[in-house]
């Protein structure tokens, strides 16, 4: 009966060591994090480098902003450990789905007073996304590079809580992030210096931190690089430059030939400014952003 009793306990004991050990395993293991936009991707990826598997599921050809993910990609973000949000409004469907609120994190929670006023809604069609309307609130915080940085600082401290032991790793590979999104925000600042307040135009409505941050005179049409305007839309624009009589319009991506060529009798040069929301097709959000940089320096020098 005693040797019975010795055995029992020998098994739970060993059992025990069996769970803690798996337990270690697991916490050991690469973080699931999952990502509501490719600059949270981009930033989570730098900070935790192979300590986490982080995914953006949007499909690469769709504005992450107004896509709606179905029931089989929610689960896959309830089965993460951390699912990082942008605040400021983006990605509405986050609050209609089920999510554990303990893996939430809002990176831009840090600084709500900060947030900037979208201009009036315009519903619109935006690439296969569809039908929408810009919200009250702008979203694109990540074109404030200072920002930028403290969304990352927010993802710092998230993966930290989880992984205490991968602290001063994490903590090395952010500051490193930080100097590069910080070096962003110098050469932006200089440039809206060089600007003095030159007139700018952007193609759509999703500027407004970069204009903001770093002095730059922008006024927002609601055009799709990949669509020809209509009259009216060349009419609202020929009345806006009478106020706002501006050299330099901003695009998110290549517009086509015949605009350009329409815009440049307009004495207009068109430069692409692209905000990144997604995966690029080349290059990763840091190359994306200083080649949108370059861009700009060039038009703003001719």
């Amino acid at each position: 009966m005693i040797g019975g009793q010795t055995t029992r306990r020998l098994n739970l004991s060993l059992l025990a060591v069996l769970w803690g050990a798996a337990a270690v395993s697991a916490a050991a293991g690469p973080l699931r994090i999952h990502t509501v936009n490719y600059p949270l991707q981009y930033f989570a990826e730098r900070i935790a480098g192979p300590h986490a598997e982080v995914v953006l599921p949007a499909p690469p050809e769709v504005d992450p902003a107004f896509w709606l993910p179905d029931a089989a990609v929610i689960n896959q973000y309830q089965g993460a450990d951390l699912v990082l949000l942008n605040g400021a409004g983006y990605a509405r469907w986050v609050g209609k789905a089920t999510l554990a609120r303990s893996r939430l994190v809002d990176t831009s929670a840090g600084f709500r007073k900060d947030y900037l006023a979208a201009e009036t809604a315009v519903t619109h069609t935006h690439g296969p996304s569809g039908e929408h309307a810009h919200t009250a609130t702008a979203f694109a915080t990540w074109l404030d590079f200072s920002l930028a940085a403290r969304q990352a600082a927010a993802i710092r401290d998230a993966v930290v809580r989880l992984q205490p032991r991968l602290r001063e790793e994490v903590e090395e590979n952010f500051v490193a992030l930080e100097r590069d999104l910080l070096a962003l925000a110098q050469q932006a600042k200089a440039l809206g210096l060089y600007a003095k307040g030159m007139p700018m135009l952007a193609s759509h409505s999703v500027y407004q931190y970069l204009a903001e941050a770093y002095g730059l005179n922008l006024r927002s049409m609601h055009w799709e690089f990949d669509q020809t305007p209509d009259g009216e839309q060349w009419a609202e624009l020929e009345a806006l430059l009478r106020r706002h009589p501006a050299r330099i319009m901003l695009w998110e991506g290549a517009p086509q030939a015949g605009v350009v060529a329409r815009l440049q009798s307009l004495g207009i040069r068109s430069v692409v400014f692209e905000p990144v929301a997604n995966r690029p097709g080349r290059g990763d959000w840091l190359s994306v952003m200083r080649a949108n940089l370059v861009r700009l320096e060039d038009a703003l020098s001719r």
